[in-house]
C-alpha cells in the first residue's frame, strides 16, 4: 500500500521564536512536512515560488512587503494561505479573506487546532470564525444583489467555473489552462466559498442560471 504524500507546509513570520515553535510543531506529524521558512513578505513569495508548498502559514504584520500584498500575489497560485493572527481582529481577518486567504488561526490557538486548520485548508476547506463568516456572507450577498451572482469572482474563477459548467473535471481544466491540478483545486474551493454552495453541482447550477455555460 502506497503511503500518503505529506502536505507541504511553509511558514512566514518575522518572530523567530514563534516561527521555530511552529516548525517544531509541524515536525511532530507524519502527514505534514515543513519545506521552508521566511521572515518577511518578499522572502515568503520567493519561498512559495521555489518550493510550491500546499499551505503557507502567513503572518499579516511583517516588515517590508506586508501580508495583504503577499495574499494578493498568491490569490490564484496553487498554495492555500492560512493567516496567522495575534489578536483575532475581525476587520483585518475579514480583509484577509477578501484578499484570498483560505482561513485564519490565532497565534494563541492550541497546537492541535493549528494542525487541524492546516489540514482543512490543504484539503480545500476554509477556516474562519462565525463573525467573519457572517460578514463574508453579508458582503457576498450585497455584491450579488447589486452586480449579479458571479460579480465577485475573479476572471480566472469565472473561467474555471465555466469549464466546470461544461462538464470538465479538475484534471482536464488544469491541462487546458496549463496550470497545476492543485491550483485548479484551490480556485474551485474559492468559487464554492464565494458562491456559498457546498459542492460543484450547486456551483454549476448557479453558473447556468447566470448564463455562463
Amino acid at each position: 500500500m502506497t503511503a500518503a504524500v505529506p502536505v507541504r507546509v511553509a511558514l512566514a513570520d518575522d518572530h523567530p521564536v514563534y516561527r521555530s515553535g511552529l516548525a517544531g510543531l509541524v515536525s511532530t506529524t507524519d502527514d505534514l512536512k515543513l519545506v521552508g521558512e521566511a521572515d518577511d513578505g518578499r522572502q515568503a513569495l520567493a519561498l512559495v515560488a521555489r518550493q510550491d508548498p500546499d499551505v503557507l502559514l502567513l503572518d499579516l504584520e511583517m516588515p517590508g512587503l506586508g501580508g495583504f500584498e503577499v495574499l494578493r500575489e498568491l490569490r490564484e497560485s496553487g498554495t492555500a494561505v492560512l493567516v496567522l493572527t495575534m489578536h483575532g481582529d475581525d476587520d483585518s481577518v475579514f480583509e484577509a479573506m477578501k484578499a484570498g486567504a483560505r482561513g485564519f488561526v490565532s497565534k494563541s490557538a492550541k497546537p492541535q487546532e493549528i494542525l487541524d486548520a492546516v489540514r482543512v485548508v490543504a484539503d480545500g476547506g476554509v477556516v474562519f470564525s462565525a463573525e467573519v463568516g457572517r460578514r463574508l456572507t453579508d458582503w457576498f450577498f450585497t455584491l450579488q444583489r447589486h452586480h449579479g451572482p458571479l460579480s465577485h469572482l475573479t476572471p480566472r474563477e469565472r473561467e474555471v467555473l465555466g469549464m466546470m459548467a461544461r462538464g470538465r473535471d479538475n484534471a482536464s481544466i488544469a491541462e487546458l489552462l496549463g496550470i497545476s491540478p492543485k491550483t485548479v483545486r484551490n480556485v474551485v474551493s474559492a468559487v464554492l466559498t464565494k458562491l456559498q454552495v457546498v459542492d460543484r453541482a450547486a456551483a454549476i447550477a448557479k453558473a447556468r442560471d447566470a448564463g455562463l455555460a
